[in-house]
């Protein structure tokens, strides 16, 4: 059975599956390969990482409530996907690499990421208020 009909949806599932790897393999070397080196740097790493999971997670199930109802998917929704992927490359992967490196210009692209988040929630929330709380006219 292909859950997967709609191709609007392929390349975000792939994001998100890969997005959810990393935040693994991400959150396990910030974990045990980077608490002596970074020192008190690991709390903005621990942040990103959070941050990675809790999105992807929301990716995965928004994706997964799209793909297995009827017809094209909400636009607003779907964008909203998109907007917590970019969120995602954004927020966590510059808190990543200011954690690691200790550049704080990078911290400037950070806020940018949280935008994208917040853009993502209020996207999500007014997409699924009108394709599932306000009724349909025939």
């Amino acid at each position: 059975m292909n859950l997967v009909k709609n191709q609007s949806l392929r390349l975000p599932f792939l994001i998100t599956c890969l997005s959810g790897f990393l935040a693994v393999a991400i959150g396990a070397f910030g974990a045990h390969g980077l608490k002596e080196t970074i020192g008190e740097r690991l709390p903005v790493f621990d942040t990103g990482s959070k941050y990675h999971f809790y999105h992807t997670i929301v990716c995965l199930v928004v994706l997964v409530s799209l793909a297995v109802q009827e017809g094209k998917p909400d636009r607003k929704i779907l964008f909203s996907v998109w907007f917590f992927i970019i969120g995602i490359l954004l927020f966590s992967f510059s808190l990543y690499t200011l954690a690691i490196t200790g550049q704080r210009i990078l911290g400037a692209i950070t806020p940018l990421g949280g935008v994208c988040f917040l853009i993502g929630w209020i996207l999500l929330g007014i997409g699924l208020y009108q394709s599932f709380l306000v009724p349909k006219k025939n």
